[in-house]
């Protein structure tokens, strides 16, 4: 579902850019809302969010699911932890859908899905990694990267039940807004890939905004 938002960038009080197979790592309070925008279109932003509290509680993709009974995400889309709690809400969102079962590139996926030469370029899952070891306060280890929302990635759902990657829906200036309903850390990867049409094969960069009510 296609709905804007009324906040306007000079208002946020942070603003981030993350490079084309970068990453970011932060906490996100309850009450506040982010908004990942898609600077140049076709991109897709690989993104976890944990409990600040207690790590363990974490993005669950089949309490979301269940509960809304849709696979994708939009406007409206409340985002569950693994304890059936409310983490998130998607208050706005100009692409309209955004993808939960994908998954995350990553050095077995490459060399299965594309060739054993690809298993050891850049990966969603690398980025995820130096992320967590480079940022220990946040108390995220290797166990607790699990399932993800790509954000602006589109991933068709086909007549037989199996997924296909097309060319992303997403464009340049396209956003998703989400309110935190808890203190959530927020890990994204930009993603990298440069073997499927998820972000044109042109690795792109997104700005992060955070606005306090």
């Amino acid at each position: 579902m296609i709905k804007t938002s009324s906040r306007q960038p000079e208002t946020a009080s942070q603003r981030s850019t993350i490079g084309a197979g970068d990453y970011y790592i932060g906490t996100v309070k309850a009450g506040q809302t982010l908004r990942l925008l898609d600077l140049e279109g076709n991109q897709a932003a690989d993104t976890l969010f944990f409990s600040a509290a207690n790590p363990v509680e974490r993005y669950s993709v089949t309490d979301t699911l269940r509960e809304q009974g849709n696979v994708y995400l939009t406007a409206g889309s409340v985002i569950r932890s693994n304890e059936n709690n409310p983490m998130l809400e998607i208050v706005a969102d100009t692409c309209g859908r955004h993808d939960t079962l994908g998954g995350a590139c990553a050095s077995e996926s490459n060399t299965i899905r594309y060739d054993l030469e690809k298993r050891c370029m850049h990966s969603c899952r690398d980025s995820w990694m130096l992320a967590v070891a480079e940022h220990p306060e946040y108390g995220i280890s290797k166990r607790d990267i699990t399932h993800n929302i790509n954000f602006f990635m589109n991933v068709p759902v086909t007549s037989d039940g199996g997924l296909t990657f097309e060319d992303g829906i997403s464009g340049a200036g396209k956003y998703v807004e989400l309110t935190a309903l808890m203190d959530v850390v927020v890990l994204i990867s930009n993603c990298p890939q440069l073997n499927n049409p998820c972000n044109g094969y042109n690795p792109t960069p997104v700005e992060l905004l955070v606005w306090d009510n």
